[in-house]
């Protein structure tokens, strides 16, 4: 079979958990730089493919932007890269297996999030602000109401589109620990993603890159950026830890300790 069992899958993000939380800084920053740089860069291409769209073919943005947006993930998981909504999931079951610290799980999302932070900022600052790529029509205007769509969200939306965003890209990430080969992975990792951008959930790390590539506009301010970090933040860190690991925990613990066992 070309895909694992679900309780294979889900003692293979215990496993993943494990190696995440025993990581070295060294590993985190450059590793969390780098699926930053890479989330920001899927989401610049939806903005650059859909910004351009005539108002009547306007009902195709989230649909394309949808289509393009994966390729972060996909480079994220197979390229390298550590993304804190998946870490969010895989060291929460490997602490609700015992394999894992509250104390190691805190410190590698923090970690993690700085990175992320870092590598996104990046991609914003230098290919957008520099590079002109977010402050030119029609993708400045592209830019500006995305991210003021983001905003205007209350704490409580934000919150829950945040769950919504992480209990499908943490599947897409559960569902890739179960594909033995490339091409199983990459289509386990885009439908979820497509589905996720489509409906407009709200993603930490996308955030990342739309809000402060707003910013630097002068469309937004920090003070609006980490007044909606914070919602998306418990959002997602609900959606991959409960809605993803603790539900499959509850379901494929006794029976992935089993299998585990008997290796």
């Amino acid at each position: 079979m070309g895909f694992k069992k679900s309780e294979e899958i889900a003692e293979a993000a215990m496993h993943a958990g494990c190696k995440k939380a025993d990581m070295r800084v060294s590993e985190q920053i450059p590793l969390g730089f780098a699926a930053g740089a890479f989330i920001a860069i899927g989401y610049l291409l939806a903005i650059r493919l859909t910004a351009g769209l005539p108002a009547d073919l306007e009902w195709l943005s989230p649909l394309l932007s949808g289509a393009v947006f994966p390729i972060g993930l996909i480079l994220c998981l197979i390229a390298g890269g550590e993304l804190l909504t998946g870490n969010m999931m895989s060291l929460s079951m490997a602490c609700f297996k015992g394999r894992a610290s509250i104390r190691k799980l805190a410190g590698n999302w923090f970690i993690i999030t700085v990175g992320n932070f870092a590598g996104a900022i990046f991609i914003a600052y230098v290919f957008g602000h520099l590079g002109g790529m977010t402050e030119q029509a029609p993708y400045m205007d592209k830019i500006i109401a995305l991210t003021q769509s983001k905003l205007d969200e209350s704490f409580m939306h934000a919150f829950i589109s945040g769950i919504g965003c992480n209990w499908l890209v943490s599947s897409a990430v559960w569902m890739s620990y179960g594909a033995k080969d490339g091409a199983g992975k990459i289509l386990a990792i885009w439908f979820p993603t497509m589905a996720f951008v489509a409906l407009g959930f709200q993603h930490i790390v996308a955030n990342m890159f739309l809000i402060p590539a707003a910013i630097f506009i002068g469309a937004a301010t920090w003070s609006d950026y980490f007044a909606n970090f914070l919602p998306v933040y418990l959002g997602n860190s609900v959606g991959g830890g409960l809605f993803v690991a603790g539900i499959y925990y509850l379901a494929y613990s006794k029976r992935s300790s089993s299998v585990h066992d008997k290796k």
